[in-house]
């Protein structure tokens, strides 16, 4: 989900609670704080030689033992105007950065307003080869790896 469309999500269930469902199906504490909100840029080189780069706005939430504090949408839609200098944007695909033993990112999926709030689906990331063709990697793929240096 982009960050317009995010914001757009927000908009639709004014002052609303929001939930944070994990992948699988289970959910963030509703007490959860986001303690940060940023432009996440990550500038590499994939295994095959091409430079690439990939942009986020990601949103850092924790949960702390204040089990009273709620956030809304609208305190949501406050911060993310807040950060709108430092985002840039509102085409960057948004991620929540949440710890469950070990931190990891999760790219929010979809949002769906309910009865009891705003839903926040948030999906799974993967790792690949961004350069298969350059690693004989796939279905095709000879064993081991093909190009010296990649793999």
């Amino acid at each position: 989900m982009t960050l317009d469309a995010f914001i757009r999500a927000l908009a639709d269930g004014s002052a609303a609670p929001l939930h944070l469902m994990l992948p699988d199906g289970a959910f963030v504490p509703a007490h959860f704080h986001v303690t940060e909100v940023g432009r996440v840029q990550k500038d590499f080189i994939d295994c095959g030689g091409t430079v690439r780069s990939s942009v986020a706005c990601v949103l850092q939430v924790w949960v702390a033992d204040d089990t009273g504090h709620r956030l809304d949408t609208t305190k949501l839609a406050a911060i993310l105007r807040l950060a709108a200098p430092v985002l840039k944007a509102t085409d960057l695909p948004v991620e929540v950065e949440y710890e469950t033993g070990v931190v990891a990112q999760y790219p929010v999926a979809a949002a769906e307003v309910t009865p009891g709030g705003v839903l926040l689906h948030l999906g799974a990331k993967h790792t690949a080869c961004l350069a298969p063709d350059r690693c004989g990697v796939g279905p095709a793929a000879p064993a081991g790896c093909a190009t010296p240096g990649c793999c």
